[in-house]
This record gives structure tokens, sequence and C-alpha cells, in this order.
């Protein structure tokens, strides 16, 4: 059984950042370029307790929201895991301290002087780089950032953060690759409407507009449990934030915002994940630190599958008891059904009696697992953005690759229920939003490992 790279490049950087800044991922990863195969050995029953890591989504916006804090800010819950390790190299190289005080918090310490030019060997690596705009600018009046990269799941324009930072004062082109912008004499408030109530976008403007003179409105925004957090967070640091989870945010813009020390929230989409393959291993799961009320779209059609769901303060246990009905899975914005829950969703309607219909309504590339569903006798239709699944008693372990982050987890969800063994490629999709992977599902009884490809 090969070692975990991955893995073993977060503890030695767990390890070097206790003593003090360390150098980038790729270099603590001294060179080494060998892949790595994720397998699974099938039909095993899930039990036992499990705890959430903190949220992938609300940390990296963090991780970009404390550049501009004027003193150290110290982030607690926050995983380790390499988006966030890119992520804390970028804000390095633009002159950040980052160190891990303990090994789930945080400190950055924000430079006086931020530099603004993003490097594209980093920034291609993750979607989330694009945060940096909303607080670069305000820092620095100038901001340039790769066009960033992450999983491809389908078109996510930059229009509408372009639009609405060019209402609060910014001049925004795309040059040469690079999203680029500067503003001469500070940011100003605005109404700005959002198109789409998109994440990225909603975040972006609530960074810029905490610091810009006067008011700042935004209607049509996201209402997902990460920007709450933002807001929390950046109201922590002293900014003035009000309406975050409703589709209308008020920010009045302050002078400047001071260091604090924060906790990230439970990361719903890692919770739903483990609920979903209890389901779908007729097992029996405690799930810890979590918020329910944020997996609440998962939580109903597990119900209305046939799934026990019991909810505590920050506990929920799915006990499946091997009778499951079919459901039709719709995704729209929150508080709809999540679109990275709809992955791992498919995976446990394949082996759902009956035929269920998913139907992608924000990214329109998530249907490329159905191929890989497909390779383990899965019997699934597409027709545009809907998916026809027809559900069998079990599938069969094969060769498959995860096509972006929550297909990997969908297909981790399939080999814990095929016949054999299963073997995931592309496994740094998985690596990039889920926290200790291996010792979490083996701890729920699982036989997962790591391989060096042949």
């Amino acid at each position: 059984m090969a070692k975990n790279i991955i893995g073993k490049t977060i503890q030695m950087k767990r390890r070097r950042a206790l003593n003090g800044p360390a150098p980038s991922l790729l270099a603590e990863n001294g060179g080494d370029t060998r892949v790595t195969v994720l397998k699974i050995r099938g039909g095993v029953r899930l039990e036992g307790k499990v705890r959430v890591s903190g949220a992938k989504n609300a940390a990296l916006t963090a991780i970009s929201a404390a550049m501009l804090a004027t003193s150290p800010v110290y982030l607690e819950n926050m995983p380790q895991i390499s988006d966030v390790l890119v992520m804390l190299d970028i804000i390095r190289l633009l002159g950040a301290e980052v160190s891990w005080d303990e090994p789930t918090v945080v400190r950055i310490v924000p430079p006086e002087h931020p530099g603004y030019d993003t490097p594209y060997e980093l920034v291609k690596k993750l979607r989330a780089s694009n945060l940096l705009l909303g607080s670069l600018l305000p820092r620095t009046g100038r901001a340039h950032i790769a066009l960033p990269g992450g999983c491809n799941i389908g078109s996510r324009p930059m229009d509408l953060h372009i639009k609405g930072l060019g209402a609060l004062g910014a001049e925004v082109e795309l040059s040469q690759g690079y999203i680029k912008a500067r503003v001469s004499n500070g940011l100003q408030g605005a109404k700005i409407y959002l198109d789409f109530p998109s994440v990225g976008a909603t975040e972006n403007l609530m960074m810029a507009a905490a610091t810009a003179k006067g008011q700042t409105i935004i209607e049509n925004a996201a209402k997902e449990p990460e920007i709450v957090d933002l807001a929390n967070f950046l109201n922590a640091m002293g900014a003035k934030i009000r309406g975050a989870g409703t589709d209308v945010i008020k920010i009045e813009g302050v002078k400047a915002l001071q260091g604090t020390r924060y906790a990230i929230i439970p990361d719903r989409i890692e919770a739903g994940t483990y609920m979903v393959a209890a389901a779908a291993t007729d097992g029996d799961v405690t799930i810890e630190n979590v918020i329910p009320t944020h997996v609440e779209p998962v939580t109903a059609k597990l119900k209305e599958m046939g799934v026990r769901v019991i909810e505590e303060d920050d506990v929920i246990r799915v006990i499946s008891t091997g009778t499951r009905r079919p459901v039709d899975i719709k995704t729209m914005p929150y508080p709809g059904f999540p679109t990275d829950m709809q992955s791992q969703m498919m995976a446990l309607l394949a082996v759902t009696p009956g035929v269920s219909m998913v139907t992608e309504n924000v990214f329109e590339n998530r249907m490329q697992l159905a191929d890989e569903l497909k390779r383990m006798g899965a019997r699934i239709k597409i027709q545009g953005r809907t998916a026809v699944v027809e559900g069998i008693e079990r599938l069969e372990g094969a060769q498959v690759r995860a096509t972006d982050l929550r297909a990997g987890a969908a297909l981790i969800i399939a080999g814990l229920v095929a016949e054999g063994i299963t073997e995931i490629d592309n496994v740094h999709y998985i690596d990039r939003g889920y926290e200790n992977l291996e010792e979490k599902f083996n701890g729920l009884g699982a036989g997962i490992w790591r391989e060096i490809a042949k």
C-alpha cells in the first residue's frame, strides 16, 4: 500500500508552519510527480461516528477576506485540504505571513502593502482565487488575477463580478488571461442587482464594499450559509453588514477592518456526503460537527426515500433500513438542493430500486459522472441536463476516473456498494475538498487505500 502523498505533504506543512512560515505546497512535495489512485473494497456497511471538518468554500473565502485586515487574523476549524494550502500559498506570495498555530488554526498577518499580481501557476489550481479581487482592490487599488481554474463542471463566467465591481467604481478588463482591475479614488458604495444569485460574485462584492465609501446594496444576492459566514467574519473584523442569508444585503462602508479570531462553519457538503454514503450502504452513521439546517435539502430527500434521519443540536444520525424509494432531484441555488450534492445522490439512486430523475440547473458538465457510473453497471440515460436513473441491486467494481471533486466523492460511494474492488483515478480532485478522507471512511468500517498508479 502506497503512502498518501498529499496527506504526507499536509503533515510536513503543519510541522514546518508551527515553527514559522513554510515554503509552498509544490516545494514541500519535493517535486514528487507520482500519481496515486484510490482503491475501495466494496460490499461494506458503514457504522459509527465521523466528525465533519471546516467548510472548504467558507475557508477559502475567509482566507481572502483576511487580507482586508490591518492586524493578525486567527481562523479556527480550518481544513487541511489542497485547495486551502494553495490559497494560503497565494496570499503568502502577496506578502502575508501564514502559520498553523494549531492543527486546525491558521494565523494570517496581512501585509501593510500587499502585492496585487497573483501567479498563474497557483491560481490555475482553484476557482476561489478570483475572490482576491474583492480583498485586494480595497487595499491596493489594483488587482491582477489570472483567470482561475478548478473543476471542469461548467461555465462559471466572471461577468457578474466585473459588473458589480464596476458599479463600485473599479475599472475592470480581461487581458492576456488575466482579470485586471484598478480604482483611482477608492471604491464607492452603489446599488447592485445580480442577474443570477452567484455565490462568488456576492462574496467578492461584500468584501469590496466593506470598506467602500457610503452604502452598498446587493439585490438578488446568494443566500448560501457560506455567505452568512463571510458576513459574520467581516462583522467580527468591524464591518457593518446586514441581510446576509436573504436576497438583499446592505453594507455600510467603514474606514478599516481589524484582525480577529473566528471559527469556520462545518462543511455541509462533506456532511451530506457521509449522509448519502450511510444511506447507500444500508448503514447507521452519526455525523458530528454539523449544522442540521444547512443540510435540510439532503435530509428531506433522504426521508422521502425512506431513510431515517435523526437531528440533534450539532449531530445527525442516518439509519437506512435497506428499503429505499426512487426520488426526483432538481438542483437550485440555496435553499434548493445543492449542485455539490447532485453527484453523490446520483450514485445513491443508481442502487435504489425504481426510476429516478436528476436535473442539473446550475452547472452543465455535472453529468460527466454518468459515464463513469455506467462503467460500474449503472443504468443511466442523459437527456440534456436531466439524467434518468434506473436503479439496480448492486454495482460492479471497475477502473473509473473522478471528473471533478464531487464526482470523485460519488465514485467513492459507488465503490462502497459495488462488488469487488473499485479503482479511482484523478484523486487530486478529491483531495481538493475532503480532509483525511480515507481515515474517516475507514473509521466507519470501509476499506479504502491509495496506491501508486501503474
